[in-house]
């Protein structure tokens, strides 16, 4: 067996078949964190940063997508490579900051924005506030007022095209993300109305895991254009376009690669298409990467606990499961179960045999990792790695569900590893809270 295709361009195999992070065999990894665990590769995290710079133009800012995995270890690498943050929460910008972000390098996002969330950010003078309905500019407006401030503002904006069949339809999904373009104009025309707002751009609603460069290169040219429109009824020149994320990762069979090269020649006619338009002469273009970043990086380790046949299947049964990694038992948006790039980590070299159901220990049929998985002959003791699990993974997963110990994650840099989270403890699920009894107050 070797490495799944999606996962051989940035993982590899010592001679005896064995995975290896950095310089560091993954039995020895084990050794001394045990499973279940995520271990994280710096060097593919430089090299995808690496590859999205060379494709962007010179006037574009990354900045790196929080919720793909919150860990201290990822916003400080981001931070120390010149990107900024974009927060969907009041605890992720906690997060932010508690990471050494200065606040005017952060933006927030998201529909379900509180009250108290919105004064947090502003009362720290957050870099932009994008957002979603006429609602929350009334609430931003008066929370600003009240601080004696005036706070940076971008419209998250849902386009009136989708993309279908290859081509471009006019009428867009109904969506609880941003305003609907056709509401644009008349909300802009009420800006005057909120003196204590600066509107300072546009944030548009791209979409999630492409890997079609001719998709991305559309929604930018769609992005541009609405742009341009708010600038003219604006009359004023905007500060900032912002084309989300929606860059993609392959995860299963037939699944490409986001074409980067033809992503820069898009790029490039694209900016050289602007440049006399005095619109976006001084305008901002930023995209918000999380998963096309960090979703390569990562490997969920388990080890196998037992094997048993049950009416003409064999299972695999391990001791981690869906609790830490949701999205690869399908249960995070999937339709169609389909499995995550498996492999048995200490049989690389081992070509695979019959088809395996490779579950987890939870007391549900959901807790499903694998289906029909050709593997090697496996045995108890065999370690299990299911690869593009470095985002939406463990931050994504029912931690709590059956009360079962939270993994670690190690990050490793060349010949060193860094745990960067601790294993969690059976304890860490209940606390020794006292019950009142009948007609007790609890005052």
């Amino acid at each position: 067996m070797s490495l799944p295709d999606v996962s051989a361009p940035y993982w590899k195999s010592n001679a005896e078949g064995e995975l290896v992070v950095g310089g560091l065999r993954i039995s020895s990894l084990v050794a001394r964190h045990g499973t279940p665990v995520f271990v994280y590769d710096r060097a593919i995290i430089e090299r995808k940063l690496s590859q999205l710079r060379d494709a962007l133009p010179a006037r574009f800012a990354i900045s790196y997508s929080v919720k793909a995995n919150p860990n201290p270890a990822f916003l400080r690498f981001f931070l120390d490579h010149g990107c900024g943050l974009e927060v969907a929460s009041g605890g992720e910008f906690h997060s932010a900051r508690n990471a050494g972000c200065l606040p005017e390098n952060i933006v927030f996002a998201g529909p379900g924005k509180t009250e108290v969330e919105l004064e947090t950010v502003i009362a720290q003078k957050i870099g932009e506030i994008h957002a979603e309905s006429q609602l929350e500019i009334e609430r931003i407006n008066r929370i600003s007022a009240k601080l004696g401030v005036r706070s940076r503002v971008a419209i998250r904006v849902n386009p009136n095209e989708e993309w279908q069949g290859g081509a471009m339809r006019m009428g867009g999904k109904s969506s609880p993300f941003g305003l609907d373009e056709e509401q644009l104009a008349l909300l802009l025309g009420q800006m005057n109305h909120y003196p204590h707002i600066e509107f300072c751009g546009i944030h548009l609603f791209v979409g999630t895991q492409i890997l079609d460069h001719t998709l991305l290169l559309a929604q930018y040219r769609k992005g541009m254009d609405i742009f341009r429109h708010a600038a003219t009824w604006m009359s004023s020149t905007l500060r900032t376009l912002d084309f989300g994320g929606g860059l993609g990762v392959p995860y299963f069979p037939g699944e490409s690669e986001l074409d980067l090269n033809q992503l820069r020649r898009g790029l490039q006619e694209l900016m050289a298409s602007i440049e006399a338009e005095t619109c976006f002469a001084r305008t901002k273009f930023m995209v918000e990467p999380g998963r096309f970043l960090v979703g390569e990086c990562g490997v969920y380790v388990t080890r196998v606990n037992d094997v048993k046949t049950s009416r003409g299947k064999t299972y695999l049964i391990l001791d981690g499961g869906m609790n830490h990694h949701l999205a690869a038992s399908g249960n995070l948006g999937q339709v169609i179960k389909r499995n995550f790039p498996t492999a048995i980590l200490n049989k690389l070299q081992m070509p695979p045999g019959e088809a395996f159901e490779i579950v987890g220990p939870l007391c549900t049929p959901l807790d499903t990792l694998g289906r029909s998985v050709r593997l090697p002959t496996p045995e108890v003791g065999d370690l299990i790695g299911i690869f593009q699990s470095g985002a939406y993974a463990r931050t994504a997963s029912p931690l709590g569900f059956l009360s079962h110990p939270t993994p670690p994650e190690v990050w490793v840099e060349g010949a060193q590893d860094l745990l960067i989270r601790g294993r969690g403890t059976a304890e860490e699920h209940y606390s020794d809270v006292r019950l009142l009894t009948v007609g007790e107050s609890s005052v």
